[in-house]
């Protein structure tokens, strides 16, 4: 097959979202409503890539958005600000010629790196991390049937916090406010500077009725809170924050059984967890839910000694900071990282 490779421009938008939902591996991530709120939200400009046939009809894609920072250099990224990315192709070949492209791309950008975030097994010689995995949990019919699946156990832990009279709230923008108090601590406690609350305002409003928000509130104040996002007949909890203070009344539990009911009583058939890496707490606490794991393929070119050290110092620094200070100067820093 003979096939043309092409930067996306405006005009393509209608062509390439239809690619992407006709694709069975097509994500809301590849859909061109969330690189316009990324652009929006971080000033992060996109480099869509498209393989055309004969006929002028999209065969492939990958999106691309490009990142620069003082600190952890200039690179384009597939996907940054979420779990995943990488080409979309009708066969094997046409998404090794979008890894080509994207590679030639960053050399003409003068970009340092490029990193894809991919799902696929490939052969391609670029360095890659295989440490990080997507957690999945199949869903049952009705939240009774998960209820029977997950316990007695995991049953009373989820009700623990409604027995100290936490209520669960769901709805959509509105939550936001209450869903970032959590958050931002929580991402503080982490060492971790937080996305702007504006993010979070400028998704929704890309993603229309994809978005939902879930907060546990305790004695009125909010103490948990999660973002989720659905693409076809999946439901995906890719932001979710409880504030330490109060999980020892199991909040987090609750936000994700709720979470859960939700996704069910919606009619999804797969709840997407997020990517964790092997062996770390978040991991474990996914598994516990009965989600089964699956590879990411963190591929980057050329390999990179990465900033480790400077991140880890990064981290420790931040954690000793007052919330107020950190909430104030931690939305003006993170659009710089590496997301």
């Amino acid at each position: 097959m003979s096939i043309r490779l092409r930067p996306h421009c405006p005009a393509d938008d209608a062509a390439w979202d239809a690619f992407v939902a006709a694709h069975p591996k097509g994500t809301l991530y590849h859909a061109r409503g969330f690189h316009d709120a990324v652009q929006e939200a971080f000033g992060a400009p996109s480099h869509g890539l498209i393989a055309e046939n004969e006929c002028g009809d999209i065969v492939g894609l990958m999106p691309l958005i490009r990142q620069r920072s003082r600190l952890f250099g200039d690179r384009l990224v597939s996907l940054p600000y979420a779990n995943h990315g990488g080409p979309l192709a009708e066969d094997p070949s046409v998404a090794l010629e979008l890894f080509n492209a994207a590679g030639a791309l960053q050399q003409e950008l003068g970009c340092q790196q490029v990193e894809v975030r991919d799902l696929e097994s490939r052969e391609l010689h670029w360095h890659v991390h295989t440490d990080k995995v997507l957690m999945t949990l199949a869903l049952p019919e009705t939240p009774e049937l998960l209820g029977n699946a997950l316990g007695a156990k995991m049953r009373s832990q989820c009700r623990r916090a409604l027995k100290e009279g936490a209520e669960v709230v769901h709805g959509g923008v509105e939550l936001v406010p209450e869903f970032y108090r959590v958050f931002a601590t929580n991402m503080r406690d982490l060492g971790t500077p937080v996305y702007p609350r504006r993010w979070f305002n400028v998704l929704a409003s890309h993603l229309g009725d994809a978005i939902h928000l879930v907060v546990v509130r305790l004695r009125g104040e909010p103490v948990a809170g999660a973002v989720l996002v659905q693409w076809k007949n999946t439901l995906e909890i890719p932001w979710a924050s409880s504030h330490r203070d109060f999980n020892r009344f199991a909040v987090n539990m609750l936000l994700y059984r709720s979470a859960l009911d939700f996704a069910i009583r919606t009619g999804c058939r797969d709840f997407d967890f997020g990517r964790s890496t092997r062996g770390s707490g978040p991991h474990k606490f996914k598994r516990q839910w009965g989600a089964e794991e699956s590879a990411i393929y963190w591929r980057m070119h050329p390999r990179s000694a990465g900033a480790g050290r400077t991140s880890d110092l990064v981290r420790a620094i931040w954690k000793r900071l007052p919330l107020p200070l950190a909430n104030s100067i931690g939305p003006l820093l993170s659009p710089s990282l590496p997301w």
